[in-house]
């Protein structure tokens, strides 16, 4: 049965549906011996996919994993440089992918799975998943504050965030620690949406994806999740 070539990268791990494309871009993914481009369809069953080098392995068995991320550590695979990664604070074999990343100053909640259907899913803004986090800001916000996040904040390059869910949950201090729920997540959003406001940021920590909790785990810690937890992601 012939199915889109990204989907059945994605399926048997190499990445997220998005990751497989840009590999196809590259021209380091061929069929049959010709180089694939996108659109290309394929049976797995028949056709022989190498993609850098390597045949394309039969799906792996699926594996997923909830961790929490310290500041410190990069949201990544690998790195250029010693900085560690998630990679490194969960030992198991085989190749698993971060969803949903942070900056290295933030903290908090990450998945990591070789389910690349999944991860295309929780990653691509279209599907509408929750993320939600605990914010410390070095301020306490006024109601005009909050309403900006609310609307929306114009970030330097011109685009508007989309509305967010935004409450105080408690002070802290001079600051306090806000609840914000969102459906996007362009690169240190959260941070330009307070430094633009005037309401810099200390602290951010990811508590929700989706369905899935960071619950008790510390810094550092994993856990696989349960049967459960994956069918409601997958919902």
């Amino acid at each position: 049965m012939e199915e889109r070539l990204q989907k059945v990268m994605a399926r048997a791990g190499v990445g997220s549906r998005r990751a497989c494309e840009k590999l196809i871009e590259r021209g380091v993914v061929l069929v049959n011996g010709q180089k694939a481009h996108l659109g290309m369809k394929v049976d797995p069953a028949t056709d022989r996919i190498i993609v850098e080098g390597e045949p394309l392995k039969p799906q792996e068995k699926l594996v997923y994993i909830a961790l929490f991320k310290p500041r410190g550590v990069i949201s990544a695979v690998t790195s250029p440089d010693p900085r560690p990664t998630v990679r490194d604070l969960v030992d198991v074999p085989g190749r698993l992918y971060p969803v949903g990343r942070l900056d290295i100053e933030s903290e908090g909640l990450i998945l990591l799975t070789n389910d690349g259907a999944l991860a295309n899913r929780l990653s691509h803004p279209r599907y509408g998943h929750e993320k939600e986090y605990q914010v410390l800001v070095a301020r306490r916000p006024d109601s005009r504050q909050l309403d900006a996040w609310r609307n929306g904040v114009v970030l330097e390059d011109g685009y508007r965030t989309r509305p967010v869910k935004v409450r105080v949950m408690r002070t802290q201090g001079k600051g306090a620690w806000l609840q914000v729920i969102m459906k996007e997540g362009r690169k240190r959003q959260i941070r330009e949406m307070g430094r633009l406001t005037g309401l810099p940021i200390v602290r951010i920590r990811r508590v929700r994806i989706g369905s899935l909790r960071l619950g008790k785990l510390k810094p550092r810690q994993w856990r696989y999740l349960t049967e459960d937890e994956i069918a409601a992601l997958k919902s």
